[in-house]
């Protein structure tokens, strides 16, 4: 282990009460760029996020997306293929705040995130309301990069960053869980850093 990566473990815990370094994890300060398919550029002018299933079904924009709760959060970003970078700050609408402008049916427990490019990874939706999930469209003050999912991605700070989307388009409401893309393929549903949950 490296004396950057013991800086951080000795750190011990982080804001969710859980070890700063998650095991089978090694400290980066550099931000890797993983994708599955092609690389997608939207623009900010173009960009927009449908929502379906059981909620309301709405269109947002660019400016519908900023006219929202913005929040800061300071938070670590960990990679299934076992590195994490630490204490960057993400800015942008958590999903709470999104959720309180939409009609949700009861019977709605879980979310399908849809990307530009036909990406999709799924969150049961009490996760995603109580985890300070993002729809994050900023990284450390500047305007998120199209490589790491501008000009909005979802950032998920309690999992494995597979569970976050970049380049959202779409949030489909649903009664029954069903596996994204990835989880179709073998990786985790539940994608808990700390205990290691990279595959079913």
């Amino acid at each position: 282990m490296g004396l950057f990566e013991k800086s951080i473990e000795m750190q011990g815990v982080n804001a969710y009460g859980k070890p700063k370094l998650p095991s089978g994890q090694s400290a980066t300060r550099k931000f890797p760029v993983l994708t599955y398919g092609p690389e997608q550029v939207i623009s900010k002018e173009e960009w927009q996020l449908h929502i379906w299933g059981l909620a309301t079904i709405r269109t947002l924009g660019w400016s519908d997306l900023m006219a929202l709760p913005q929040t800061k959060l300071r938070a670590d970003f960990h990679c299934v293929t076992h590195w994490s970078r630490f204490d960057d700050e993400w800015e942008g609408v958590l999903f709470k705040h999104l959720v309180a402008t939409l009609d949700v049916k009861p019977e709605a427990k879980h979310v399908m995130q849809h990307a530009y490019g036909d990406y999709t990874t799924n969150l049961p939706l009490i996760w995603m309301l109580e985890e300070d999930v993002m729809l994050a469209h900023t990284f450390n003050g500047d305007p998120l990069q199209k490589e790491h999912g501008g000009p909005v991605r979802v950032f998920t700070p309690r999992r494995y960053a597979w569970k976050g989307a970049k380049w959202i388009h779409g949030l489909e409401f649903l009664a029954e869980d069903k596996p994204g893309f990835w989880e179709q393929n073998g990786y985790s549903n539940t994608a808990d850093p700390w205990k290691e949950e990279r595959f079913w």
